[in-house]
């Protein structure tokens, strides 16, 4: 099986996952802090929802202008997302959350419909296609989410105490309401591109299971970080070597092997309790 690794094909997936891997669960932190666990599928939803809308306008899929419309769903899901939180509790953020993923969901089901192809579109949607991902579109990808984390490591407070302590940002005046569409806006700008190459079930993944699993063993800030990242990238390596080597579709092999990671290391942790 190693030997297939030498293929051009297996080396620009498996540098993709370790892309998607290193941005997703860096921006899963911040979701998991901020508790709207679920916005990362709805935004991904979002994206594959203008997706579809660029098809069924005749374009390609992989042009620029497809790209455009589809970023353009996922800024409506992000401005309705950022502007959701209400001082009213009795409403929570997620409602508003699954209400976004339940719209652009039902509205990507009935524009495919009526496509003699639309159940092999939603396959695709949903599970992606790293194996096929070409040089351009890594590169561009690459870039892009250099760019954003250079943005938010400029930001890192800003960013870092809006996730962990809200109250403190809304204490000194912050413009909570602009910061929160700046980060739903670059997280809608790395889950559309992400969504193109992976699919909404793996970027769900990558952003949700591994920062849950840094978080069932510290609290601390870089440590959860440090192992946010260890994890995606051990899961996505081994997720394609599955993937590779028995002939199954690259990101359901990687959630798979997050998924198993995820449940072994919640039966691990009391033994590590005790043991501590």
């Amino acid at each position: 099986m190693i030997e297939l690794f030498s293929y051009s094909f297996v080396q620009l997936a498996l540098i993709a996952a370790l892309i998607l891997a290193g941005i997703h669960s860096y921006l899963g932190f911040h979701v998991v802090s901020r508790g709207v666990i679920f916005v990362d599928i709805s935004l991904a939803q979002a994206a594959a929802f203008g997706a579809v809308v660029a098809v069924y306008l005749g374009f390609d899929p992989h042009s620029l202008l497809a790209y455009l419309i589809s970023l353009t769903s996922t800024m409506l899901g992000a401005a309705i997302i950022s502007v959701s939180r209400t001082k009213d509790d009795r409403i929570p953020q997620e409602a508003f959350i699954g209400v976004v993923y339940a719209g652009f969901t039902t509205f990507t089901i009935l524009l495919l419909s009526g496509r003699p192809e639309g159940m092999d579109e939603l396959e695709h949607m949903l599970a992606g296609s790293l194996l096929t991902i070409q040089v351009n579109d890594l590169v561009v990808t690459a870039i892009l989410y250099g760019l954003i984390g250079a943005f938010h490591w400029f930001f890192r407070q800003r960013f870092f105490t809006l996730s962990e302590n809200r109250q403190y940002a809304i204490e000194h005046g912050w413009s909570v309401r602009l910061w929160d569409f700046l980060f739903y806006a670059m997280f809608g700008l790395v889950v559309t591109s992400s969504v193109h190459i992976a699919g909404v079930l793996l970027v769900f993944s990558l952003l949700v299971i591994p920062p849950v699993i840094a978080l069932l063993y510290t609290r601390r800030k870089g440590w959860r970080l440090f192992w946010g990242w260890t994890i995606a990238f051990l899961g996505s390596l081994l997720g394609i070597m599955v993937s590779i080597g028995f002939n199954l579709p690259a990101g359901p092999s990687i959630i798979a092997v997050l998924v198993v990671m995820l449940v072994l290391s919640a039966l691990i942790r009391p033994l590590v309790k005790s043991a501590n």
